[in-house]
């Protein structure tokens, strides 16, 4: 399973990447099929967010500390300081590590949405 991050360099400039969640095959109900589960990864909080329509575009900023974001609808659009851009809609989760430097820029969809912000502080790499 992949997931999108953003994370910064010691120059400070900002980066998309894409995060390998490995997972195993595992027999969770039974007489169901099995379904893909990756280990269980530390989290120190959980907020649900409301972004209202019409927030539209926030300017560069970073992150108050690592966060496993997920997108329950409407879409965004980040970009990195390094000029490239990603679109991310509903469904999606993305990691932002960009914690310092230049940070990233967000524009969101016109309509009102709710995100998932759970705060991972080792990342996606220890679970």
């Amino acid at each position: 399973m992949k997931c999108l991050r953003v994370y910064s360099t010691a120059d400070g400039e900002s980066h998309f990447d894409e995060v390998e969640i490995p997972t195993t095959s595992r027999q969770v109900h039974p007489n169901a099929a099995a379904f893909e589960v990756s280990a269980k990864y530390a989290a120190s909080g959980i907020r649900f967010t409301h972004i209202p329509a019409g927030a539209r575009q926030v300017d560069w900023h970073t992150v108050p500390e690592r966060v496993l974001t997920v997108r329950l609808d409407g879409s965004a659009e980040y970009q990195t300081s390094d000029g490239d851009e990603r679109r991310v809609p509903a469904g999606s989760f993305v990691l932002f590590e960009d914690v310092d430097g230049k940070g990233h820029k967000s524009l969101h969809s016109p309509e009102e949405q709710t995100v998932l912000w759970i705060s991972l502080p080792q990342g996606l790499e220890n679970p």
